[in-house]
């Protein structure tokens, strides 16, 4: 009986995993057939198979096998490569929320290849795949290095491999900046274009995803293996170090195939295995074929949705339409793999306890606000032509030449008092939504207050282009709202946990990005202008950008410091709050509105600039401590003098090329967030 019992459990073991693949296939040969015929001039389903079928050199048929089919046949490799890159990495770390997305390696691949493209142009051209893999091999190091390693929680090394991918593309964005000619194609390619001229990417990638896919179907019973503890593992004869390595070195090489001629397509190595194994795939023999098929379908799915758009919103990448629907595929699989549990703040009681400063409070606020001061006037004295400190100075007191007052006051001290108020906004922001969900790690970029703020705006330009720019305040405030609210509700859910609360607005994130960049190519801005927007910047801010954004800070600043002291309550437990009298909910509404509406106003002149909000109120803490009411006026100031600091070095470094003030601050707070990350998790531990 137990033998008959196997048997028949054997055979629907391997029912669901052919029926997986029957469907995949069906779907996969449907989408590609309807893929071919999509294209700048729609072709008959009927030409394109005369054009498989014959030889003929009409011009139909020279576009379905030069242009169209490249493009197919690219999309069926990189979706399987990426999918079956996913399912390795997962199964190597231990960790479902493992893609070569999630972890840092195809930003790591298209980094190196951007690097080589405007440096080492021979070189990137004649072996693109060892710069794609050298970046996406360092990209996957140091994010295990700075989640901790082999022993890191899956949200921690997740989180991880989303801070290299910010920090790498704050840097590729700067590249691109500078190099706009070297970079013109790699903007929208950088999102994952499917688009090919030709067969020599298919004749590029095809031998190396080809030996990757067999020399992982041929170690399938070893990772089955490794879905066992290390112990068992070694007791079979088998050491898991080595199967992990070789895992991510063939997932490693998928992935740097697939960026290399394809660019970084996000999310398809996260959706594919999951999906799949929640269909009953389980073991690798089955896992690994029916992944790379449907990783397939998702790609070839994305570039036919894609292509639905390209008359009314221009030539979207497949990689946009991937992280729209990756995004919220993450959200869920953060969901479902932590385990909600409620807690305090320990974090914000160390940081209380352990104060840095010995000066005075009003001594601290007297010395920032003299920085911020000097900081203002060194900044005036920069630029394309460089001012002596004494002819600024007397400029701003009336005094001197007139083009040099006319230099001063009218262009580059509206900019410059532009850079404190929204970096005031800012900090003050990243503080009071910390204070609201007593998560030390939040921050209006980080929990995807920016990116809803950036949707709003860019939505008030792209799509209602009829209304006034004076709408684009209450735009960037309608997108922070919804988005805030969708990762306010879906981090209580998880009990706020830290790190929870910055993966789930990282992945909400996505979505806003993706957005924002099809409303990008909808709106035929530049490559430089776009992404000077959307990195953050103070350049060519005037009075009326002043004027517009001066309002919100100097009303809600004030409010903000009335609603000190409950702030300071509410870091407590909730009972406890609830015993002194407090309404919890009403009071974390009106704190949280006043962090989002701050945010909002500073990105809807200044574009989005993350970070500020995350460092100016830990260091602001390690000087004064947890009270608000201390803490409001020094992390305003010290957010308007960072932001400040920020404008002036991206004026300086290059001179006269500019870098953004946003790819500064992001810059320098990518890093000081992992920092912060790695104490907050080392913090739990018991």
């Amino acid at each position: 009986m137990s033998r008959i019992h196997a048997r028949k459990h054997m055979q629907q073991s391997m029912k669901s995993p052919l029926l997986l693949s029957a469907a995949g296939l069906l779907l996969l040969v449907a989408l590609s057939a309807f893929h071919l015929t999509q294209g700048d001039a729609d072709l008959p389903l009927k030409t394109v198979v005369n054009a498989l079928l014959t030889d003929d050199n009409a011009m139909e048929h020279q576009i379905v096998w030069s242009l169209r089919m490249p493009r197919t046949v690219i999309g069926i490799l990189v979706g399987g490569a990426l999918a079956v890159a996913g399912a390795l990495l997962q199964n190597a770390t231990r960790n479902p929320l493992a893609s070569a997305a999630t972890l840092g390696i195809n930003a790591g691949a298209f980094f190196a290849l951007t690097v080589c493209t405007i440096y080492l142009p021979a070189l990137a051209s004649k072996f693109p795949l060892i710069m794609t893999f050298s970046g996406a091999a360092l990209a996957a190091v140091l994010a295990f290095a700075m989640a901790g390693g082999t022993k890191a929680s899956p949200v921690r090394l997740a989180l991880s491999g989303m801070i290299v991918t910010m920090t790498l593309s704050s840097i590729i964005a700067a590249l691109q900046l500078f190099y706009e000619q070297k970079t013109m194609g790699l903007f929208v390619w950088g999102s994952g274009s499917l688009v090919q001229n030709g067969w020599d990417g298919v004749v590029h990638a095809w031998p190396w995803l080809t030996a990757g896919l067999i020399a992982a179907l041929l170690m399938s019973g070893k990772w089955d293996l490794m879905e066992m503890d290390e112990d068992t593992v070694t007791s079979l004869g088998q050491k898991a170090w080595q199967l992990r390595f070789a895992g991510l070195a063939i997932a490693v090489l998928l992935a740097a195939v697939a960026v290399s001629v394809v660019g970084p397509i996000g999310f398809v190595g996260l959706i594919a295995p999951h999906l799949m194994r929640m269909l009953g795939a389980k073991r690798f023999i089955a896992l690994l074929p029916t992944s790379f098929i449907w990783g397939s379908v998702i790609v070839i799915a994305a570039d036919v949705v894609a292509m639905q758009f390209k008359h009314s919103l221009g030539p979207l990448p497949a990689g946009a339409v991937t992280a729209l629907i990756g995004g919220p595929w993450l959200v869920w699989l953060v969901l479902r793999t932590v385990k909600a549990k409620r807690e305090g703040a320990p974090e914000q009681a160390s940081a209380a306890s352990h104060t840095l400063s010995k000066i005075p409070y009003p001594a601290l606020v007297a010395a920032l606000a003299i920085l911020l001061i000097a900081g203002i006037i060194v900044s005036l004295a920069f630029g394309s032509l460089k001012l002596p400190i004494g002819d600024v100075i007397g400029a701003l007191l009336g005094n001197g030449e007139a083009g040099v007052k006319r230099m001063v006051v009218e262009m580059r001290l509206p900019r410059t008092l532009v850079a404190a108020l929204a970096g005031a906004a800012l900090a003050v922001s990243g503080l009071l939504l910390q204070g609201v969900v007593r998560n030390p790690l939040a921050d209006p970029s980080i929990i995807g207050v920016t990116a809803g703020a950036s949707v709003g705006a860019m939505t008030i330009l792209g799509v209602f282009t009829g209304l006034s720019i004076q709408w684009l305040p209450a735009g960037a405030f309608a997108g922070a709202v919804l988005v805030s609210a969708i990762v306010f509700w879906l981090g209580r859910r998880s009990g706020f946990q830290p790190a929870v609360v910055a993966l789930l607005g990282l992945g909400v994130s996505a979505v806003g990005s993706a957005i924002v960049q099809i409303l990008v190519i909808r709106m035929k801005l530049t490559v430089a202008s776009a992404l000077v927007w959307l990195a953050g910047t103070t350049y060519a801010r005037t009075w009326e950008d002043f004027w517009q954004l001066i309002y919100w800070p100097v009303i809600l600043l004030p409010i903000a410091w009335l609603l000190a002291r409950r702030i300071d309550v509410l870091q407590f437990a909730d009972a406890t709050i609830t015993n002194l009298g407090l309404k919890v909910d009403r009071t974390r509404l009106w704190v949280g509105g006043l962090g989002v509406a701050l945010a909002a106003a500073a990105v809807s002149v200044v574009g989005a600039i993350g970070f500020v909000g995350l460092i100016a109120p830990h260091m602001t803490r390690a000087l004064v401590g947890p009270h608000y009411r201390k803490l409001v006026p020094l992390t305003a100031l010290l957010g308007a003098l960072l932001l400040v600091l920020a404008d002036l070095l991206g004026r300086s470094l290059f001179a006269p090329k500019e870098i953004p003030s946003g790819l500064i601050a992001a810059l320098i707070g990518a890093p000081y967030f992992m920092w912060l990350m790695r104490r907050a998790g080392g913090g739990n531990k018991k």
